[in-house]
């Protein structure tokens, strides 16, 4: 049985040439995976992805331990398109981060031990500087340019950082500063997989995959991991979707069957059979760059 590397290097030499809309009848298709950096287990479920040769465009939290090993992963993998995961939470109960300039640089924007807050409502209901946001915001940019990766674009961890008006023209501005795409920004009609139950992630993928139309780029957001034991600890404070009714965590299991769904030879075959062409951020700021981006719903 040919290897899904071999797979997937065969749909690609087939598929249409890489444009926005498609050729007559093809369908174009982002896959976004967020929160690389996160922990090891995340980046060897992103690592286990990226060997697949699949071009895949990957969004990672700059602001976590782990993000140093996401870099050495992605160095080796040239065909990945990066992303800085703009982050201004912390979701995970016993698993915390804090901003890169600290506490003291940034006291408005995190809780009394300097962690970000837990979810979107908290940070808003905090009396929060914007100026200590675009500064913190930069330097997770700053930090993503110094690990000697090629940083394509940005989006946002938990859609805080673009919450507000206010905040969303500080991610366009710095954007606009560092010459980056924005996730979303590009007429994509999006997806994500988040919230699907376990059991169901696979079936709903294709049931998606069918969907799709060649009137846009399509994008899907997909979180991925292995379901180890470090995974497998930790608590979602903000979605109960990620863990039982009795308050067990599910969020390893749910991001193990989405690595599963990106791997499994049905999406491969239906790759071909739907001639749907894989596109990355890289490509998209290729060949429209900034010029063809707008901010959705304008």
């Amino acid at each position: 049985m040919p290897s899904l590397r071999a797979i997937y290097a065969a749909v690609t030499l087939a598929g249409a040439p890489l444009t926005l809309s498609g050729q007559a009848g093809a369908v174009s298709l982002i896959i976004r995976t967020d929160d690389i950096g996160m922990s090891h287990s995340v980046n060897m479920a992103m690592q286990r992805l990226v060997s697949t040769g699949m071009p895949v465009s990957v969004s990672v939290l700059f602001v976590c331990p782990w993000y140093q090993e996401a870099v050495e992963i992605l160095k080796q993998n040239p065909h990945i398109s990066v992303g800085v995961h703009l982050a201004l939470n912390s979701e995970w109960k016993g698993y915390r981060w804090g901003p890169i300039l600290g506490k003291e640089a940034v006291p408005t924007l995190v809780d009394s031990v300097g962690y970000f807050t837990s979810s979107t409502e908290q940070f808003l209901a905090r009396k929060y500087d914007l100026g200590e946001v675009e500064r913190e915001l930069t330097a997770q940019v700053e930090r993503a340019r110094r690990s000697g990766l090629k940083i394509d674009y940005v989006d946002y961890h938990m859609g805080t950082a673009v919450a507000t008006p206010q905040l969303r023209a500080i991610v366009e501005r710095i954007a606009a500063k560092y010459g980056l795409g924005i996730s979303r920004y590009f007429g994509e009609t999006d997806h994500t997989m988040f919230d699907t139950p376990i059991a169901d992630k696979q079936s709903a993928f294709l049931t998606y995959l069918e969907s799709l139309t060649p009137k846009s780029v399509n994008l899907v957001v997909a979180h991925v991991g292995r379901a180890t034991p470090e995974l497998a600890a930790l608590v979602d404070m903000n979605d109960p979707t990620q863990n039982t009714t009795a308050g067990e965590p599910l969020m390893a299991k749910h991001r193990q069957a989405e690595l599963d769904m990106l791997l499994s030879p049905e999406f491969a075959r239906l790759r071909a059979a739907r001639s749907i062409t894989l596109l990355t951020y890289a490509d998209l700021m290729q060949r429209v760059g900034r010029a063809g981006m707008r901010r959705p719903g304008s």
